[in-house]
């Protein structure tokens, strides 16, 4: 990390070597320090160098090594995202007893034991299908719109001002508007959605206070309350399924590919967790990444320096933006900690764990590992390769990751074209969360913009727009539908990419992909036409 300059506040302050040593040696997710929390990645580092997959004093194991979470996410038969054996405990004591009707159970234990995240096929199989319709390339791209309008607002409102917060009055604001609309929340209803998300999602924190565990289970309750009168009134008002994110799980209850359903209970908790999900994570990815780039100000500088030499170049920006999304998302992951259950005995990074055994995967630490990403402690906005496990892996990949990536290249691009010479004014403060990684507040000041100086030219090695470009998405390849996934994605063919399609279309290869183009070149890369993806 460069010198942020002695007038910057910091939010990630260095630890000590000898600090860092003691945490190590005695670590334990139920007692963690303060100063773990605002700098984990030294403790992360020691780990996984000397104990990759650390026991942990309450049995279960704590990994830090990329392969090794890659090879959990993998195996989804073997490790286990169902939480109801996990969870017992934590939740499940007086008032609520373990062997309560399931309809009566802590609210908490209820909600995070039928939510998409926490659990395995079927259900997971179920919900994850009816959302992703609601999700496809074209209802994102339907979104943009919207998003730079609200964007855009908030943006007028904080000059109107001078200053603000960069949580409450931008990053905050943006998904629960976002995720708002998707199920078709009313305005004057999304108030309360912010500080039930925090108290519900917070509950998840390896300690739990008996405060924070009883205002978790009140916020369960106020929520699915809300959720009932919601889902009552859009039975009888249907929105649009193909963009209603709730009519389509409400309608979707009966037809889906299986011929079961959704229960009532099932429906109004992965609605809380659509909520939650979406709200919290993108949050945390927009105020990190504001934040970084103030204690970072080399990055921040070259970032700049791109938005002024590409501002008339779209498709080119928008290349660099979504490098830098994903570059934000690996250094400061948004969900820091991730927990399996393995189903039977097994062996992980050589080491044996017993049937039953839980497991925490540290996405933080697996993100920063050097046998992965070179200088995993520097932020290189343009890293090539850039295979972070910030939305997770495999059958449990955030669902909503192409949302999250629109919704951060929106918010930041537009927020540093606005406001290039931001400053925090004040040290931000942090959730004090070991699993979400976030602030809660960040005061700054929007700063008058000044003259923008004379760029110099810029590198044409690894940051080039044609490397931005190939990486931000496929590059005109033969596509043959008769490879396309169950997912939607399709398999490229290994021939040449088209040599002549910009010129032929009159418009650039991302502009064809956009549109819902694709090229039909043949290995001799000369374009013959376009076709729909679809």
């Amino acid at each position: 990390m460069s010198d942020p300059g002695p007038d910057i506040p910091i939010a990630t302050p260095a630890m000590t070597a000898a600090r860092a040593q003691e945490i190590a040696s005695s670590f334990d997710l139920r007692n963690l320090p303060a100063d773990f929390n605002a700098n984990p990645y030294p403790v992360y580092d020691l780990l996984r160098a000397s104990e990759p997959v650390r026991a942990m004093p309450d049995g279960s194991w704590f990994l830090t090594r990329y392969e090794d979470l890659v090879a959990v996410y993998r195996d989804a038969r073997t490790f286990s995202s169902d939480k109801k054996i996990e969870f017992a405990p934590k939740y499940l004591h007086r008032p609520w007893e373990p062997d309560a009707d399931p309809s009566h159970a802590a609210p908490l234990f209820a909600h995070h034991t039928t939510s998409l995240v926490f659990n395995d096929p079927p259900l997971h199989t179920r919900v994850r299908k009816l959302i992703m319709g609601a999700l496809t390339r074209r209802a994102i791209r339907d979104m943009e719109p919207g998003l730079i309008t609200l964007v855009d607002r908030l943006l007028d409102d904080i000059g109107a001002a001078g200053s603000g917060d960069l949580i409450a009055d931008y990053a905050s604001a943006i998904p629960v508007e976002i995720i708002g609309n998707l199920l078709a929340v009313p305005h004057a209803d999304r108030g309360p959605l912010r500080g039930w998300s925090l108290a519900i999602l917070g509950a998840l924190e390896p300690a739990l206070s008996p405060e924070q565990e009883a205002l978790g289970n009140r916020s369960v309750a106020e929520f699915l309350a809300y959720l009932e009168q919601l889902v009552a009134d859009r039975r009888k008002h249907p929105g649009d399924p193909q963009q209603d994110v709730l009519t389509r799980l409400i309608q979707g209850e009966s037809d889906d590919a299986g011929g079961s359903r959704l229960s009532e209970r099932e429906l109004l908790h992965n609605c809380i967790f659509i909520l939650n999900a979406g709200h919290e994570t993108t949050t945390n990815l927009i105020g990190n990444a504001l934040v970084a780039l103030q204690e970072c100000p080399d990055a921040k500088d070259a970032l700049l320096q791109r938005l002024t030499h590409y501002r008339d170049d779209a498709a080119t920006l928008e290349g660099y933006l979504d490098s830098a999304v994903d570059e934000f998302l690996r250094f400061e992951s948004s969900n820091q900690l991730g927990n399996r259950r393995a189903t039977v005995a097994c062996t992980i990074g050589g080491v044996h764990l017993p049937a039953g055994a839980l497991v925490t995967l540290c996405i933080g630490a697996a993100n920063r590992d050097p046998a992965q990403f070179d200088a995993p402690d520097r932020l290189d906005l343009w890293r090539r390769d850039n295979r972070h496990l910030a939305f997770g892996f495999g059958i449990h990949q955030c669902a909503g990751l192409s949302l999250a990536r629109l919704e951060g290249r929106i918010a930041i691009g537009r927020f540093l074209a606005r406001y290039p010479n931001y400053r925090l004014t004040a040290q931000p403060v942090r959730g004090g969360r070991a699993r979400f990684r976030g602030f809660l507040s960040a005061p700054f000041s929007a700063a008058p913009r000044l003259p923008l100086r004379q760029m110099g030219p810029l590198p044409a090695a690894a940051d080039s727009p044609d490397h931005i470009q190939r990486r931000a998405m496929p590059v005109c390849h033969v596509i043959h539908p008769t490879y396309r996934t169950s997912n939607g994605h399709y398999n490229t063919s290994p021939s040449r990419a088209c040599a002549n399609c910009a010129r032929s279309h009159n418009a650039s290869v991302l502009e064809l992909w956009r549109s819902n183009k694709v090229c039909t070149s043949g290995s001799s890369g000369v374009c013959a036409g376009s076709t729909s993806k679809t």
